[in-house]
């Protein structure tokens, strides 16, 4: 299938405009990829399958269409956060990655395709400015963390009743189960598993985790940067 029909079945609805879009991104993608390790050059060749259709899997969450504030964490090169600034111009997409140069290329991106509502930050999300709490309806996260690690870096910055969406491999029962007190003492419930595949030859199973945030974090949150991962919740 191509590109169009692939994002056709996500229920997207692809002009050309955005087909070209993509394709620009892809091209810029791989220019600073020859150069500045983003992804693996093995998976140069399915960046489409793998990165971009993964990012965009999220319309299969219906509450993604009334998003209008996102926030995405440890956005790497841009996954999913560039996909979603361009084919959701209205929601005003906020990047963070402690890594300079991961962000220095978003920022290229972000100029080059004329990507008004996307907008990132090198910063440890333990290290953001105290305004961005309760502050997003969806925050994402794609092969960042373990869900107990990186729903205490997410849950903090989510409005009340906003949802935190992470994309995981087929295997996550384990991580749920080790995730229940996390989602106690965060003010979180398990909302649903949505699993979906990627069109790649061999089986790859994906899922997103959806997690709602049922009443304000407790101000202690996040802990400060380490805590998380060497003490998790």
């Amino acid at each position: 299938m191509t590109k169009t029909q692939l994002l056709e079945n996500l229920g997207f609805k692809i002009t050309n405009d955005v087909t070209n879009l993509i394709d620009n991104y892809q091209k810029e993608f791989l220019t600073y990829n020859s150069h500045t390790n983003l992804i693996s050059k093995n998976d140069e060749r399915v960046l489409f399958e793998k990165h971009i259709y993964d990012s965009l899997a999220i319309n299969i969450f219906s509450p993604i269409k009334n998003c209008k504030k996102l926030m995405d964490i440890g956005t790497g090169g841009g996954f999913p956060s560039v996909p979603i600034a361009m084919l959701y111009s209205q929601i005003e997409v906020f990047g963070v990655d402690s890594i300079d140069k991961k962000i220095k290329f978003i920022n290229q991106i972000a100029k080059t395709l004329s990507l008004k509502n996307l907008t990132v930050q090198t910063t440890r999300t333990e290290d953001l400015d105290a305004k961005y709490k309760e502050n997003f309806d969806i925050i994402t996260s794609r092969a960042v963390a373990p869900l107990n690690v990186i729903l205490e870096y997410a849950a903090p910055y989510l409005k009340t009743n906003g949802y935190f969406v992470a994309y995981k491999s087929k295997i996550v029962n384990d991580e749920i189960e080790q995730a229940q007190n996390a989602l106690n003492v965060l003010n979180c419930k398990l909302e649903d598993v949505i699993s979906y595949e990627l069109p790649l030859e061999e089986n790859y199973d994906r899922n997103l985790v959806i997690i709602k945030k049922i009443k304000k974090t407790p101000a202690e949150y996040p802990r400060r940067v380490g805590l998380a991962k060497s003490n998790p919740l």
